[in-house]
């Protein structure tokens, strides 16, 4: 097993744009950081930590990590399943999957921990996703639209049917000198009103033009994969829902309209300096990666129903635009 160890770097100041907007600089020792984290998370901000809050692997395992997995990607990264303990995306022998799969597990583990001791009513009530490492650089990686980080986009439909239930991701920066820059033109709640009706979701009157909640055809597609994930863990992804469609309409709008690419209102950077991490609810704030190489990524679905501030969720927004007007979150 690797050793982990605190990374020896002094905490970077908050980056520039923590003067406004969706980040948020939470201190995760304060008295009441479990409130603050909660309430900043929930209504659709990026919580920033200059020195990242959980162990990361030694010196020599990142350095493993950075100088060995880029010639060996298969995939656009190189991730841990837990369900099936998978390592996917690399190619390589069986000493260096069992490496790169107890890295990434001990630090899926780590982080889940961390929301766990914070988000004490979380527990229980979450998928565990994946945990990732990025090993190539983001900026002019040239993909087409929908596979493309650089643009400016919600997360959505991607981890099978959520059916309202929300996308946590934590982010470290493991590259030893540069920064990852990423960019955000608002959180949902700005993307329902400013583009909802172009992106076809809303009607000109700002009312939800889509169904988001399933029918009796959709929960039976739905068991059909939950037999086939009996057989194979990661055929849950096939499964889908009406919100989730929903949501990935909003997503491939923002990345395939060209009003929307110029449409700067809103539009913010961050700079992540080494060591440091973040963590979002990546389907409630727009975000793009414009830059950095090297990150630690930690995908965990989070049950609605857990939620302390249930209102600022994805499906609650959207159910409150509904033609009857009611929220069933």
């Amino acid at each position: 097993m690797e050793s982990y160890r605190d990374p020896d770097v002094s905490p970077a100041p908050a980056p520039a744009a923590d003067r406004a907007g969706v980040l948020s600089q939470i201190d995760p020792a304060a008295a009441d950081a479990s409130e603050r984290i909660a309430l900043a998370l929930e209504s659709n901000h990026i919580v920033y930590f200059p020195k990242c809050p959980v162990p990361l692997p030694d010196d020599a395992t990142l350095e493993y990590l950075r100088t060995e997995l880029p010639s060996r990607l298969k995939l656009k990264n190189i991730s841990y399943h837990p369900e099936g303990a998978r390592v996917t995306g690399i190619e390589g022998d069986a000493t260096v999957r069992e490496r790169t799969g107890e890295v990434l597990k001990r630090h899926l583990d780590d982080v889940a921990g961390l929301l766990y001791r914070t988000m004490p009513r979380w527990r229980g009530a979450c998928r565990v996703g994946t945990c990732s490492f990025r090993p190539i650089q983001e900026q002019g990686r040239d993909l087409k639209p929908h596979a493309s980080n650089e643009l400016v986009h919600i997360d959505a439909g991607a981890y099978g049917a959520t059916s309202g239930d929300r996308i946590f991701r934590f982010f470290v920066n493991v590259n030893a000198r540069e920064d990852r820059v990423w960019a955000s033109k608002g959180n949902l709640q700005d993307m329902l009103e400013r583009y909802g009706t172009p992106a076809g979701i809303l009607d000109l009157s700002g009312r939800l033009r889509m169904r988001i909640d399933k029918s009796l055809a959709d929960h039976a597609f739905s068991a059909a994969v939950g037999a086939l994930a009996r057989l194979n863990p990661l055929a849950h992804t096939l499964d889908s829902s009406p919100y989730d469609r929903t949501m990935r309409r909003l997503h491939n709008y923002m990345k395939d309209s060209e009003d929307f690419r110029r449409d700067m209102r809103g539009y913010e950077e961050f700079r992540f300096p080494p060591y440091s991490a973040w963590m979002v609810f990546t389907d409630g704030v727009s975000h793009a990666s414009l830059s950095g190489q090297f990150a630690l990524v930690t995908t965990i679905i989070v049950s609605r129903r857990a939620l302390e501030h249930p209102q600022f969720s994805p499906y609650a927004l959207l159910a409150a635009r509904s033609r009857a007007g009611a929220s069933a979150a």
